[in-house]
Order: structure tokens, then sequence, then C-alpha cells
């Protein structure tokens, strides 16, 4: 039974839309790991770092016998069911203002809310479930989304591999059910969550995030509204609205080659992670909801983790200021510091440094990062 009819099995009409081949690999991997690779090559020690904290990575690059590099064995990446470039990225996406927006997306529809350089931007699920990747501009600038619908993650990175900027698109792959990226520029592999390319002439390279917030229209376009919105004129006939995930992101099944057997939480919880030189925590929706602020360290590093009453979501900040760590309690509803200041989002956004953290399902999460630290409220 091929993995095509199994997607089609499992999630009705994914394969036709569905999370998504290197060149360098067969669907199993297996035809090109036979034989003994050469001497490995050493990563930058930060990515070393990060590497450790997944078994599935080596500790250096590896060479395949064709030549090819790899710090993921070829033979964990699974087809999705689509072929490469099967699911389309948006490649000159469209624009249009919030109340446009209105006439076709619901209050309760989730977007990813970008806010970058003085531009305001929102992408909306609804088209995202078909096509995961937005190849954007912000001033000039390249900035890459990505969503994968199979773990609810929204990504944004800068698109930058041997200091150029590049195009990405879909591969028709996945790695811990999750989409795999391949830059447009040297073909290489990158797993989403990771944001490193595990296969390919760029292996052991990595792109930097960019903040970006999954949360409800009906809070985004309050909070920013004069927000632009991805147009639902696209080029490509797609039903934008039909969600084909429906199932499967309402079910606890996590399917395509992960292995799964974390019980601290439900599968499909939603949970903010961050990771620290390999060490990773996470923190589970609800908890951060109900307790507003929470006072943590991860690695060593001391950090807040606050929850946003105007977007209802999560920010992550190291809180570390001038050299002085800070510890922040809620007073009426405000957040005040051991030093009696007090602060609003806004200005710890201007202040402190913000921590990458993007909302996962749990399941995800602890398939990247299987050793992972998960707050007790």
């Amino acid at each position: 039974m091929n993995r095509l009819f199994l997607a089609l099995l499992v999630f009705g009409t994914i394969a036709l839309v569905g999370c998504t081949s290197i060149t360098q690999s067969t669907d199993d991997g297996a035809e090109q790991l036979t034989g003994d690779s050469r001497e490995g090559i050493p990563v930058d020690e930060k990515i070393a770092m990060k590497l450790k904290a997944n078994p599935d990575l080596e500790s250096e690059i590896k060479i395949l016998r064709d030549g090819t590099k790899y710090l993921l064995d070829p033979g964990k990446i699974l087809s999705g069911g689509p072929p490469k470039d099967g699911i389309p990225s948006l490649d000159n996406p469209k624009f249009q203002p919030a109340n446009e927006a209105d006439a076709w997306i619901e209050d309760d529809d989730l977007v990813l809310g970008l806010e970058y350089k003085g531009v305001i931007r929102a992408y909306p699920h609804r088209i995202l479930n078909w096509h995961e990747i937005v190849n954007d501009k912000v001033n000039n600038e390249r900035v890459l989304i990505t969503y994968c619908p199979l773990c609810r993650t929204g990504i944004a990175f800068k698109p930058i591999v041997n200091g150029k900027e590049v195009e990405f698109g879909t591969s028709g792959k996945l790695y811990n059910s999750e989409l795999v990226m391949y830059d447009r520029l040297t073909d290489s592999y990158w797993p989403q969550t990771l944001g490193i390319a595990v296969i390919g002439a760029a292996t052991g390279q990595i792109l930097e995030k960019i903040p970006l917030d999954t949360v409800k229209w009906k809070d985004w376009k309050k909070a920013h509204p004069n927000t632009e919105v991805l147009r639902k004129q696209t080029g490509f006939i797609r039903d934008y609205d039909r969600n084909p995930y429906a199932g499967i992101q309402g079910s606890d099944a996590v399917g395509f080659g992960v292995e799964f057997s974390d019980t601290r939480l439900k599968p499909k919880a939603i949970v903010y992670g961050v990771e620290f030189d390999g060490n990773a925590k996470a923190y589970e929706e609800n908890d951060v909801k109900n307790e507003k602020l929470i006072n943590d360290a991860v690695n060593g590093i001391p950090i807040v983790v606050f929850w946003d009453n105007e977007l209802n979501t999560a920010k992550i900040f190291e809180r570390t200021l001038n050299g002085e760590t800070l510890k922040f309690e809620l007073k009426n509803n405000k957040f005040i510091d051991n030093k009696n200041n007090e602060w609003a989002i806004d200005s710890m956004k201007e202040k402190l440094k913000i921590v990458d953290t993007f909302g996962h399902f749990w399941f995800a999460w602890a398939a990247f990062y299987p050793q992972t630290e998960l707050y007790n409220s």
C-alpha cells in the first residue's frame, strides 16, 4: 500500500492539498543510505547545540556516496502525497484592507499576524491550508511565511541562503508529520520547526525567525485596524471556504511517521515552546491564559511568559535589562517589575529581547524536542 493511498485513507482529501521530494533521495532513502558516508564536517557551534535536542539529527554534516550532504537520515523524510510544488506556494501575494476582507473572513477564523518593519499583515489559515508557503516582501526585503496545517505551526523567516534572498517551495515531504520546505537556490530540505537545512548543499545553514502570531481575525483586526490581508484571489482555483484538514485537526491522530508516546498532554493541546542551545521547554496555552504571567528560566536564561489579552496569545521575552534580571508580577491587571515600573506589551517589544515562540500542537513540539520540559502550573 503506497503512501499516497495511506494519505487519502487517513486524511481524506489531504493528498490533494496536504502538507508537503528532494531529488537527492528516494521516498524511503534506503538506496542512497547503503555504503559508508565520508568523514563528517563540523557545523557552527550554536547549531551543534540545537542539534543535540533531537536524536534523529547527526552531530556533524555527513556526506552520502553521491555527494549529498545531510544532518538528517533521508529515510526519516516521508512522502506526504503531493509531489514537489504539488501544494503551490504563493510567490506574488496581493493584499486588501481589513474592511474588504471582512466580507469573507469570519471573526473566529485563525490568521497569521505579521508586524514587521512598519508593515502589518494578516495571512488567513483559509488560504494557507492550500498553499502553506507565501514568498512575500516587506519594504523590498523578502519574508518567508510558512504554515503546516498538520501541526498548526505558523513561522516566519528571513529567507537567506548562501547570503542571498531566495524563494522557498513545498517539497511534498514530511518530517515528524510537519512541512518540509525546499529552497529554490540549492534545492535543500528545511523542516519548518527547525529552520535548519538538513539535506542538500545548504545543509547546516539556519534561517533567522521573525515574530509571527497565530490569532483570531477579530482580535487581529481590532488591534490592527489598518492591517493588510492576503487576498482570496491568488491565481489558483481552490475552495478557500473549506478546511480540508478539519477532521485531522479535530482528532488525536498524529500520523505520518511520528513516534509519539508523550502523554503529559493530549496530542493536539496547544503549547508555546522555547529553545535555547538545545534546551527546550513548553508552556500549555491554558496555563498561560489562566496565570497571565510566568517568571521562569530556560537553560539559565531568565524569561517571562505573558498572556496578551488584546490578541489572546502568549508572548515571551528575556527578562534581563541593562544587565539586571527583572521579576514581574500582576497587580490590578497591570504588569509591574521588581523596581515598581509598569510595563505594556509594546514597551516590552521595544526594551526586552523577544523570544521566538510559536503555537504548536503538543505532539509536534515533543516530536522535535523529545526531552522538552513542560511547565507545570
